[in-house]
């Protein structure tokens, strides 16, 4: 028996060690998926490191972009996140993965609490619109096509479609109606959506808000170009 007597320890070292993990299993299946989102993140991320502008440890052009792959689990039952890590996904696919189809510089998506926010900008150096009116340029036609194509692969989905400009618009010397103006780009927008692959149940709001919601990171700016934009909040829907 001389030299054997510490062997149990051993066998009771790995009894707690297993269910020790067993209990951390039972209690991460028993949490909520902001936790949950806490956790899966810091083991895909243990060696990175987030900066300013990137979302990993290297720099890079798209985060803004890229920003939306890491999600936000503020509320379980506000969405459905499965379906929308399937849409942001698509969409990353779409638009990221192709950097000479569309300019990545003008759109952001982003996930929120109530669903999946994406914003395409009215930037000057690839407009969607025609000058201060609502008639979409190709660019802009292309941008809503290929959206409407990847939102037609979930038809459960429930779309909004906001309009907005910057505050001071004008049109050959004179001011234009930017109420008017955000709320028709708006409705051309989800023409353009729902005239290509989009179901029309699947829009549940259109709306104009002029400058009456400036971006917060341009307060300073009023005029800002990334004021002028179409904003599209994709909820989940019920499956039918």
């Amino acid at each position: 028996m001389a030299g054997a007597g510490g062997a149990w320890k051993v066998a009771f070292a790995d009894f707690v060690t297993a269910m020790m993990a067993l209990f951390m299993l039972l209690w991460i299946l028993n949490q909520d998926e902001k936790v949950k989102g806490e956790v899966q993140q810091y083991f895909n991320t243990r060696f990175k490191s987030v900066t300013k502008m990137s979302v990993g440890i290297i720099p890079i052009q798209n985060a803004d972009l890229i920003e939306a792959k890491r999600s936000v689990f503020d509320n379980a039952s506000a969405i459905d996140l499965q379906m929308m890590r399937r849409i942001n996904k698509d969409i990353v696919e779409v638009f990221a993965d192709n950097p000479n189809f569309i300019d990545m510089k003008t759109m952001r998506v982003k996930m929120t609490s109530e669903g999946l926010l994406i914003e395409f900008y009215n930037d000057p150096n690839r407009r969607l619109f025609e000058g201060p009116t609502e008639r979409l340029t190709k660019y802009g036609q292309t941008v809503f096509e290929v959206l409407s194509f990847v939102l037609a692969r979930h038809q459960s989905t429930r779309v909004e479609v906001e309009g907005h400009t910057a505050s001071n618009v004008e049109l050959n010397g004179e001011p234009v109606n930017t109420w008017e103006l955000s709320t028709d780009r708006a409705l051309v927008a989800r023409s353009a959506m729902d005239r290509k692959a989009m179901k029309s149940k699947q829009f549940i709001k259109v709306a104009g808000f002029s400058s009456s919601k400036p971006l917060r990171n341009y307060l300073h700016d009023l005029n800002h170009s990334h004021h002028d934009r179409v904003t599209i909040m994709v909820r989940a829907g019920v499956q039918r």
